[in-house]
């Protein structure tokens, strides 16, 4: 909104600033950490108000979890609001990728909310039917996988780029769809199964998004295109403001998420998130670099695919218990000492992902 601004600009004033995706990339941070602290409190006052007694626990894990009973979740609301504010304030409105982008964030917000709501008023950990909400998250990414699918240079439409590979495009064609149908559905439950402890998710999912939003900024750029050697994406660079105000928000969120967390973020936020980051993925063409950036999320959902596999076959488990937090919870570190020691590893992880954009 505010980059119309611009049109009272000569060229040599303050309003030619609003030009700039990196100058309007900073306010959609600030606007959404300040959005944070702002309402931080007085939305969980309120959740803690009409939710009672809080996120239901579940009594087959681990046992310092009984602890957190009481504690209200559906605290993603602060973090999708932040964005979606910051996102509509400073991002170009006329840009076919942000809106594609906040579609999706949206969308499986509100399927986030409605399981969150089921559990909070049912006081069951249960929610939502598994099947509903995968049939209602294939339905929502394949409406933006067309989506971006349109909007792609027609060079690029319907491909797979590869990479590590300078060149090298792999034309998926009729099967991009439920390709990139599965990068944003598998990424949206991936981060929900890594919301297991106070802080976990939210750092790993700022350090994926801050690579994918380098990312989209360089392949939204022709003349860093052409000097990394990386198919140009016209546009797309304007997901580095949506970015911004993710992480902007998410700060905001963990101010009141740290150990001991006063907020859960809940569905509400982890599949909104989880949904973002495949959708920009999508957007970039780097679904395969999302493996990567976000491997962490990965583990955590092979690592409960692999207990449920192992299980049905053998009647033994592989982990203690997946989630594989659970696991190093169950074998006695510090709920502190997983968190920490799993940012630093998504850390790791979003590194070399980055680095892909110049090893070629």
């Amino acid at each position: 909104m505010l980059y119309w601004l611009t049109l009272f600009s000569d060229g040599g004033d303050f309003f030619n600033l609003f030009r700039y995706i990196t100058f309007r990339s900073g306010g959609a941070f600030m606007t959404a950490l300040v959005f944070g602290f702002i309402f931080g409190r007085p939305l969980i006052n309120v959740l803690r108000k009409r939710q009672g007694k809080g996120q239901p626990i579940r009594t087959d894990g681990p046992e310092g979890h009984i602890t957190k009973s009481g504690t209200p979740t559906m605290g993603g609301l602060l973090i999708v609001g932040a964005l979606m504010t910051s996102s509509l304030l400073w991002a170009r409105l006329d840009n076919a990728y942000v809106w594609m982008v906040l579609f999706v964030t949206l969308a499986f917000g509100l399927i986030g909310f409605w399981d969150d709501y089921s559990k909070v008023s049912k006081q069951n950990t249960k929610g939502v039917p598994g099947k509903v909400r995968l049939l209602l998250g294939f339905a929502i990414a394949g409406i933006a996988a067309y989506w971006a699918a349109l909007n792609h240079p027609a060079e690029l439409q319907y491909q797979l780029a590869l990479p590590f590979f300078k060149d090298l495009l792999v034309n998926l064609g009729v099967f991009f769809i439920p390709f990139a149908m599965f990068v944003v559905v598998g990424a949206a439950n991936a981060v929900n199964l890594t919301d297991g402890l106070d802080g976990l998710a939210i750092m790993p999912v700022m350090i994926a998004a801050g690579a994918l939003g380098i990312i989209a900024y360089a392949v939204g750029r022709v003349d860093f295109t052409d000097y990394l050697e990386v198919h140009y994406v016209p546009g797309s660079g304007e997901i580095l403001i949506f970015v911004a105000g993710l992480v902007g928000g998410g700060l905001g969120f963990l101010w009141y998420n740290a150990p001991p967390a006063a907020v859960f973020m809940g569905d509400t936020g982890s599949l909104a998130l989880g949904g973002a980051l495949g959708a920009i993925a999508v957007v970039t063409k780097h679904e395969i670099v999302l493996g990567i950036v976000g491997g962490l999320f990965v583990v955590e959902a092979l690592s409960v695919i692999i207990q449920v596999i192992y299980f049905k076959r053998t009647g033994k488990r592989v982990f203690l218990m997946a989630p594989i937090h659970h696991h190093y919870e169950k074998k006695g570190w510090a709920e502190p000492t997983i968190v920490i020691r799993f940012w630093i590893i998504a850390l790791i992880l979003a590194m070399i992902g980055l680095a892909t954009l110049k090893v070629r």
